[in-house]
């Protein structure tokens, strides 16, 4: 490694040293810079608080700007055109209204548990199998196999329509919102919440809270305290610590906490546990009450029991009991339950669907064997099966392409669809074919890509057939790891019986903004093949980013200052060396201009987050008076319409009609008052909000207060977005490699896994 660029004498060559440790984040802790975007004031960690940002946003998912959700959609230009946001929102509606038919026909009387349905019933009844002896645990628990799926049909070649998205929700009536401000007026809270709380409680809002004031927890931002408060005003001496509504309301938020921080459900000890530590007398019943209103499921997945210690072997005895498999009891909210199941009821259909006889096998070898490198074992797979997960850094990209275009040469419909417009445009660019390849048969272009969001809108690729599937044979969806568990499985119902998917990332990087853990469940699963990359990405940074994902912070030879390391001693110094280098050293001893260098922090807050960041680079590279709300024309941004989206762009200019930008090209409209919550500085980004993106060069800043904030898979997500050069503002001293060698992923709580194997053999 080399020195800073021409700057200061201080700078040392080489990666620091590996010893001293940093602590470990908590199981169920949060990244400073994962956090999905909502209002409100938190701080804490765990599912218990939701938030490890000072900005009060909570768990681990990318944060744009605080508040933004799914109703802070900006408006793309022109009144006829719906954003590509509202688009994929609408289709999300849709996809849910089916997931809650589904529920609906599953839903049948029980006993207890009156408003269980779907898996949570049979689970329930399980238990109650094996506790009567009926069965045992090893079958009670047991899934079905599932049913044959129908044989693939002709792909339709006629045009391809785009599915009209639903009509946005109309607002809240004024005269609920003016209701509810009254209840919330007689208790000194805060009367702007009103229209909130109307959109998530509805139609007789007041009334509900007047007969459950915890019903507030329901609202984004709004905290267990805050709604204590609540509660004691309103209902003075009755409101006790120990009230079942209490209970009830803080095991939903908590599990909505954790969702935020990545899980789908919690064991049931963890959620026990966060209920004591919110002053809840009895964790055990406010649970129980939960599940029997239907606000919570309960499932119970089997664990692999450890290998029993040898013994001298005994005498056979006929009356011993076979031993019983170790099960964990597991909580979780409906939608991210229904979510898992349909997702893998979804990837079984895709691997049994897939013709097994088509006559194109010959076709297919041809093309994997004139195929480079492992290219030509992605494309054997792809021929053979529904289901195919390839890993690899960005030089894998390049297998992707090869097997679209072996797909378009036998006439198929081949996509790719990738988390980011940046991704998308430079896949598309990256991997154009050469002269005489195959094109498609249509007359379209081989390498043809979409975002995964303009993809489920509607607003991108092939469009839907007449069934309302996605009109392809073949999609790969890159960044594979960025998939949560609602999207991955609109995605999976939106393909047709016969259509091969492939999974394709780098299982280093970041795990998903939103619950699940897709990519890796799947790889842990082993339930379809698995493709690995022998396609090194290149250069010094290539060599060391590939360090860094098997736990080694190497240094490297980078003769180009190609990696650069700027040791700082604190914080005032970090932020006056990294504007120094975007504005001036890297464009002038690397090439690289300003507006192509990223800037990447590990959280928001703090004294070189990226507010503070974003506030010194704009002073010198953009200044201007912020006349609408903080921003002027020509800086750089990032818009975030709807959690867990992240769009880099420039403000163009700001009029009447709100702040205008320019996101990738397109461009989008945000209404003032959506302005500060959707859109911040974007100069400085955190990890997150930067994966799926690349830029010629980076610089990675790490204060001295992130030490405990780094891992593994953050340290490798924000070194790798650097293309042609990266420089490190290094002020951890040894946490670095400590980090690197020793902390890994933050684990998740999912359900996916269990579900696959237990529905999927497992692959060699």
């Amino acid at each position: 490694m080399s020195t800073e660029p021409e700057t200061t004498q201080d700078a040392e060559p080489g990666t620091p040293g590996a010893d001293t440790a940093a602590d470990a984040p908590e199981p169920t802790g949060e990244d400073v810079d994962r956090a999905e975007p909502r209002p409100g004031d938190g701080d804490g960690d765990g599912p218990g608080d939701g938030s490890g940002d000072a900005d009060g946003s909570g768990g681990e998912g990318t944060e744009a700007g605080d508040g933004a959700g799914a109703e802070g959609t900006a408006p793309a230009e022109g009144a006829a055109q719906v954003s590509e946001a509202a688009a994929e929102l609408a289709a999300q509606r849709v996809e849910r209204e089916r997931i809650e038919r589904r529920k609906a026909e599953k839903q049948a009387p029980i006993e207890a548990g009156g408003k269980l349905s779907g898996t949570a019933a049979d689970l329930l009844a399980a238990v109650r199998a094996v506790e009567s002896g009926e069965k045992p645990v090893a079958t009670a628990f047991r899934e079905p196999d599932p049913a044959p799926r129908r044989a693939a049909p002709e792909p339709a070649r006629q045009p391809r329509p785009i599915v009209a998205p639903a009509a946005p929700a109309p607002g809240a009536a004024p005269e609920a919102v003016a209701a509810v401000r009254a209840v919330l007026a007689g208790t000194g809270a805060p009367e702007t919440l009103a229209a909130q709380v109307v959109a998530v409680l509805g139609e007789g809002a007041d009334d509900r809270l007047r007969e459950d004031p915890w019903q507030l927890l329901r609202v984004p931002g709004v905290r267990p305290e805050q709604a204590d408060g609540f509660a004691r005003t309103l209902l003075g001496a009755e409101c006790r610590p120990d009230d079942e509504r209490r209970g009830t309301a803080l095991t939903v938020w908590l599990l909505e906490q954790a969702a935020v921080a990545g899980h789908t459900a919690l064991d049931a000890p963890a959620l026990t546990a966060a209920l004591s530590q919110r002053s809840v007398p009895d964790p055990d019943a406010a649970v129980q009450s939960a599940l029997a209103e239907g606000e919570a499921l309960v499932f119970q997945d089997a664990l692999d029991a450890a290998p029993p210690a040898p013994v001298a072997p005994a005498a056979p005895d006929d009356t011993e009991e076979p031993q019983e498999q170790p099960v964990r009891i597991l909580i979780g909210l409906e939608r991210y339950a229904l979510a898992e199941e349909s997702l893998a009821d979804g990837l079984a259909r895709l691997m049994n669907s897939v013709p097994k006889e088509d006559g194109s096998a010959a076709e297919w070898e041809r093309a994997a064997a004139s195929a480079p490198r492992s290219a030509g074992e992605l494309i054997r797979a792809v021929a053979a099966h529904g289901l195919v997960l390839h890993t690899g850094g960005e030089a894998s990209r390049s297998e992707a392409a090869a097997l679209l275009h072996a797909a378009r040469s036998l006439g198929l419909r081949g996509w790719a669809a990738a988390h980011t417009s940046g991704g998308r445009d430079g896949f598309a660019a990256g991997h154009e074919p050469a002269d005489g390849a195959a094109e498609h048969p249509t007359g379209g272009a081989a390498t043809e890509a979409a975002t995964v969001a303009g993809l489920l809108s509607g607003s991108e690729g092939p469009g839907r057939d007449a069934e309302g599937a996605l009109d392809l044979d073949v999609l790969v969806v890159l960044d594979a790891p960025q998939l949560d568990v609602e999207t991955a499985a609109m995605l999976v119902e939106s393909l047709p019986d016969g259509a091969r998917l492939v999974l394709s990332g780098d299982p280093g990087v970041l795990w998903s903004a939103g619950p699940g853990r897709v990519f890796a469940d799947l790889l842990a699963a082993r339930a379809c093949p698995q493709v690995a990359s022998r396609t090194p990405d290149p250069g010094p940074i290539g060599e060391l980013v590939s360090g860094i994902g098997i736990g080694e912070l190497n240094q490297v030879e980078a003769p180009g200052k190609e990696v650069v390391i700027v040791p700082v001693r604190d914080a005032g110094e970090a932020v006056h060396r990294t504007v120094q280098l975007v504005a001036d050293s890297v464009p002038r001893a690397i090439g690289v201009p300003a507006e192509q260098t990223q800037v990447i922090t590990p959280g928001h807050g703090g004294a070189v987050g990226t507010r503070a960041l974003n506030t010194a680079l704009k002073e010198r590279l953009n200044p201007g008076p912020g006349r609408f709300g903080g921003f002027d024309p020509g800086d750089r941004i990032v818009h975030s319409p709807a959690p867990g989206r992240t769009l880099p762009g420039r403000v163009v200019k700001a009029d009447a009609e709100g702040l205008h930008l320019d996101c990738s090209g397109a461009p989008v409209v945000v209404p003032k008052e959506r302005v500060e919550q959707t859109v911040r500085h974007g100069w400085a980004l955190t990890a997150h909000q930067a994966v799926g993106l690349r830029w010629p060069a980076a610089v990675v800043v790490l204060p001295g207060d992130a030490a405990a904030a780094l891992t593994r898979p953050w340290v490798y997500t924000a070194f790798g977005r650097a293309e042609r050069h990266l420089s490190v503002v290094h002020g951890v001293e040894q946490a670095l490699p400590h980090a690197v060698a020793e902390v890994p992923q933050k684990p998740r709580t999912t359900r996916l896994q269990s579900l696959l194997k237990a529905q999927t053999p497992t692959t060699d």
